[in-house]
């Protein structure tokens, strides 16, 4: 038997928690986030205020608890998983940006909404810095791995290519490219992906073998 089955009130809790915060996106996409309260999000739910207080203490901790529903409502885990399981680093580059044409647009209302407070809401303010670091770290990753298979173009190094990586990320290009000029998601990912190529991708050196080689049957 199931835990679930065994317990039918953790059910019912965990479905409570579930509707709360997903009527607090439905506000944030809806209205924005400054339409954020405890009172909203629980009508929106079709629960009491105090129901919405048996879940979450405060209007920060259903904040905070409203970034983790996203990513794994949207699923950031999954869609990462080709990325990091690339036999290459420059397949890596090519799922990176398919990863960031199917998740990123998912998410984009609710990423804007929080954008436009973070400056006045700390705890908004703590997860945007959380998510840049996360993403800087991700930039690091690919482009480090460019740098170990000597696949990394001059003149970047693994530090400005990250960067770099990390300052295309940035939901202002995903917005104009997919939204404002409509380029589906397959069409953004295959151009973003021979952007990536281009700019940050070089052959591979030959190794000290194949070079002399080479000058062998040709000297």
């Amino acid at each position: 038997m199931s835990e679930s089955a065994g317990n039918p009130g953790s059910t019912r809790r965990q479905r409570t928690r579930t509707e709360l915060m997903a009527a607090m996106r439905a506000l944030i996409e809806e209205h924005g986030f400054r339409a954020v309260s405890m009172g909203a999000v629980a009508e929106k739910a079709g629960v009491s205020r105090r129901t919405a207080y048996l879940h979450f203490a405060s209007r920060n901790e259903m904040i905070s608890a409203l970034f983790d529903y996203v990513t794994e409502q949207e699923g950031l885990a999954e869609s990462l998983q080709p990325v990091w399981q690339a036999p290459d680093a420059v397949t890596a580059l090519d799922e990176w940006a398919r990863h960031l044409a199917r998740y990123h647009p998912r998410v984009l209302a609710v990423d804007r909404a929080l954008d436009s407070v973070r400056r006045i809401d700390e705890t908004v303010a703590q997860h945007r810095e959380q998510v840049s670091g996360d993403q800087q770290q991700a930039g690091h990753r690919l482009a480090q791995r460019l740098h170990q298979e000597n696949r990394l173009a001059p003149p970047w190094t693994v530090t400005t290519a990250s960067d770099m990586i990390w300052a295309l990320m940035s939901s202002d290009v995903i917005e104009r490219l997919i939204v404002e000029r409509e380029w589906p998601p397959a069409h953004f990912a295959e151009h973003l992906a021979a952007l990536f190529r281009a700019t940050f991708v070089t052959d591979p050196l030959p190794d000290e073998g194949t070079s002399l080689g080479s000058a062998a049957r040709t000297g």
